[in-house]
């Protein structure tokens, strides 16, 4: 370790997860290198500046950027832990296969510097086997290196994984306090990530084996999708039976056992909406539930464009207000979200009828050129458009009084506004007396 009792640290990927990570690190007195394919994001974050939206993580750069402890840089520099962070999407097959290449790919390029005595920790959500496969890509780069599990005694390189579990929004505060599940190749490699991790995590740190702490972070994300789909298929069976499936879910949850989720669009972000087909992935013939879980949730999207659809129809001469595009309130992140298939669909149908108000956007999405939507702000679709189509629970929505959106028909998938007496559809749309 160079310049001190902690080690420099390598964070390979800036993104959502790896950026924050790296700006905590930095706090607790380590010397950090960020690492990324862009070098317009390694010059934002030289700048002291950040590229992507949470709370209070603009500040934190800018302070352990000016201090030295962080720097960015488009090639992996030597380090003693390397953190690995990069995205693990679907291959372009149709099938849901889990696309690994970008983690071995850091693993090439960490093999060009790893040393006796170094650390690589996985934190990019993977499928089970992926840490193992990325060991055994540093060893087929780095023969002169013993590494764990392949080798009799002690390895001279340490191989975990250990999964992120944090909010957006709230990234920073859970990175520090939230419980972490370490797993190691060998219990000695959990033991040194575990050292590690506690320089800079509140929470109780767990050691385990690597492909459990696969699993449970797969399994954390596919128990929300469970729970989020049950509340969506309510709403679907409710619409079809026209109830109000806000009204059914309140009362039902004054069960002292039941808590019902709140249904909405569909599922978005990088985690629910993917991690599960992992686990579908690797066991396909026993994964049922999870498997109708992810396809209920997918055919919300679905349902609900149809419903939108269905409430411009009827209002042919009314511009149309797209409410969200994020996958969750109050964020950036329009990562696999519905919100956004819903609008995108909705302009590519109607064109210049159709307004998006994104609070968290500066310019639309590149599925909407060529439609004519356009990007507005919120006072402007309450003053221009006729019809409301609430794809996203942001905090500013919320707050619009029932004053300045009572002559307007309108779809509540979220639930927000349970004192409109809108029109439309479906009994999501909250039906007037």
């Amino acid at each position: 370790m160079r310049g001190g009792n902690n080690p420099e640290v390598s964070v390979i990927g800036l993104g959502y997860i790896g950026l924050p990570t790296a700006a905590i690190i930095a706090r607790a007195g380590c010397r950090v290198t960020g690492v990324d394919v862009s070098q317009a994001v390694v010059d934002t974050i030289n700048r002291g500046e950040i590229h992507i939206e949470e709370v209070d993580l603009d500040g934190l750069v800018q302070g352990v950027v000016q201090r030295g402890l962080l720097r960015a840089a488009t090639e992996v520099a030597p380090a003693d832990v390397f953190v690995i962070a990069v995205p693990t999407p679907f291959e372009k097959d149709g099938h849901h296969t889990p696309d690994t290449s970008y983690v071995l790919a850091a693993a090439t390029s960490v093999a060009t510097v790893l040393k006796k005595g170094d650390t690589v920790i996985l934190e990019s959500t993977s499928p089970v086997g992926t840490t193992e496969a990325l060991r055994d890509r540093l060893a087929s780069l780095r023969p002169d290196l013993a590494l764990p599990g392949l080798c009799e005694g002690t390895a001279d390189v340490a191989i975990a994984y250990c999964p992120e579990r944090v909010l957006p929004g709230r990234i920073l505060e859970e990175l520090t306090h939230n419980d972490r599940s370490i797993g190691g190749i060998t219990p000695r490699c959990a033991r040194k990530a575990l050292a590690f991790y506690k320089l800079f995590v509140r929470g109780t740190c767990v050691t385990t084996d690597v492909r459990s702490a696969e699993m449970t972070k797969l399994v954390e994300n596919a128990y929300r999708d469970v729970n989020i789909a049950f509340a969506n298929e309510l709403s679907m069976i409710a619409d079809r039976m026209g109830l109000d499936v806000w009204e059914v879910i309140r009362l039902a949850n004054r069960h002292p056992r039941v808590d019902i989720l709140q249904p909405g669009p569909g599922v978005g972000g990088h985690c629910i909406a993917v991690d599960p087909w992992f686990i579908v992935h690797g066991a396909p013939e026993e994964s049922r539930i999870i498997r109708t879980a992810r396809e209920v949730n997918d055919a919300k999207m679905h349902h609900v464009l149809a419903r939108a659809a269905a409430l411009v129809e009827a209002h042919p001469h009314a511009s149309v207000a797209c409410m969200g595009l994020a996958f969750k309130a109050n964020i950036d992140d329009f990562r696999e979200s519905p919100a956004r298939f819903v609008a995108a669909s909705l302009a590519r149908r109607f064109g210049s009828r159709v307004r998006v108000v994104e609070p968290f956007a500066h310019a639309l999405p590149r599925e909407f050129e060529g439609t004519g939507a356009a990007l507005v702000d919120l006072d402007t679709a309450l003053e221009t458009c006729g019809v409301l189509i609430v794809l996203v629970d942001h905090d500013v929505f919320r707050a619009v009084p029932l004053a300045e959106r009572g002559g307007a028909a309108i779809y509540d998938t979220r639930g927000i506004w349970p004192d409109s007496g809108s029109t439309g559809p479906t009994a999501e749309l909250r039906l007037a007396s």
